[in-house]
């Protein structure tokens, strides 16, 4: 087996959630800006695709260099051995982007790095013909930051947040990779109830259920990476059998998802059937003041309307007060909110125990994390 140097890439704000996960794979991580990098061989393309909850995608690094003039980025591409990934007909298209950098014109670099490719791949193939490109895709994005040009190519496919099991959502749809990251900002564990009262097209809640009973959250699809020769279908096959072996499947589980539309509830019941859980999260239609529970340690964790509209400002500040009102007695449970609300903390009634800055989509925002009392210690007799 052959080593790369692999990218899980990452929403910002979760990159130290991505190099956790990495790490309990048993990978040795590190940290930047969006993403984290690692050295791992075949099987490690197949596991980190197959289990990574938060990171956006996964990416071979190829080659990294500086490049401050058009033949500088043709030739230090053309040098790169391209024969060791991309077979006689490879379908490889070239996307890009730059940032601070002399070579500022995307399309040009695209255009530039796509003939340096082809150019190598031409004497090594010994073809004087253009390629058919009728085989396995291999997407190669050429990234350029402050004159140092990163060129990748993408394992994944359709980005890691990409499921399978939406057949339905809401209007604004949190990210399967940003509702895994929530959960797992908590205290939550498989034996703790779980709500969450603005469940939309049941996300978070499917998220925290995958986790529960410890099932891979990329085990019902499939990846751009399975259709390359040289990696052998018997790697994703153990890494398949290594998923279903870990699953939990007989962890029992006290997940709620409420939402005030009854149609959303639908959508989720769902989507949570598609996701294989069957009936194991319960879905009602609820408002959240309308929320109790005799039950004791559990979490909350919701991402409740924000009021980005005008109009909204003033309803969704008064569901704020009643949420915090409802939640009040709740002393020994968690709670967790998303929101860009700046008041937030005010409006509920209760400053946080801590946030933690996150970006839903490209909306600034804070988790704010309220943290229940603990349970008492049992003595030991």
């Amino acid at each position: 087996m052959g080593k790369y140097e692999l990218i899980a890439t990452s929403a910002m704000g979760l990159e130290a959630i991505v190099a956790k996960e990495v790490r309990t794979l048993g990978y040795e991580c590190e940290v930047e800006n969006g993403k984290v990098t690692f050295i791992g061989d075949e099987s490690a393309i197949a596991r980190c695709n197959l289990w990574l909850r938060t990171a956006d995608r996964l990416k071979i690094k190829v080659a990294e260099f500086k490049a401050y003039t058009f033949d500088e980025l043709f030739e230090k591409t053309k040098a790169i051995p391209w024969e060791r990934y991309l077979p006689e007909d490879a379908e490889f298209p070239v996307t890009g982007k730059s940032l601070k950098s002399k070579l500022f014109s995307v399309s040009d670099c695209q255009a530039i790095v796509k003939k340096a490719v082809v150019e190598r791949l031409k004497s090594h193939y010994k073809r004087n013909t253009w390629f058919e490109e009728s085989g396995a895709l291999y997407k190669i994005e050429v990234a350029l930051l402050k004159d140092m040009a990163t060129i990748t190519i993408d394992t994944s496919g359709q980005g890691l947040h990409k499921r399978g099991y939406r057949v339905d959502q809401g209007e604004a749809p949190l990210k399967e990779t940003l509702a895994a990251a929530l959960v797992m900002l908590t205290n939550w564990s498989p034996d703790k109830p779980f709500i969450d009262p603005f469940c939309g097209s049941g996300t978070i809640p499917i998220e925290a259920a995958l986790m529960g009973q410890n099932i891979a959250p990329g085990f019902n699809r499939e990846f751009v990476s399975e259709g390359w020769g040289w990696i052998e279908s018997k790697v994703w096959e153990n890494a398949r059998d290594e998923a279903e072996d870990l699953a939990n499947y007989d962890q029992q589980l006290d997940i709620t998802g409420s939402d005030i539309d009854h149609r959303m509830v639908k959508i989720a019941e769902k989507n949570s059937f598609e996701a294989g859980l069957g009936d194991l999260i319960q879905f009602k239609q609820m408002q959240v003041k309308d929320i109790s529970t005799k039950k004791e340690n559990g979490v909350i964790v919701g991402n409740p309307p924000y009021g980005e509209r005008l109009g909204d400002k003033k309803a969704v500040e008064q569901m704020y007060r009643e949420m915090g009102q409802a939640f009040a007695p709740l002393d020994t449970w968690s709670i967790y909110m998303l929101t860009s609300n700046e008041n937030f903390e005010e409006i509920y009634g209760k400053p946080a125990t801590k946030k933690r800055k996150l970006f839903n989509g490209f909306i600034r925002t804070d988790f704010y994390q309220y943290w229940g009392n603990r349970p008492p210690r049992i003595k030991e007799s």
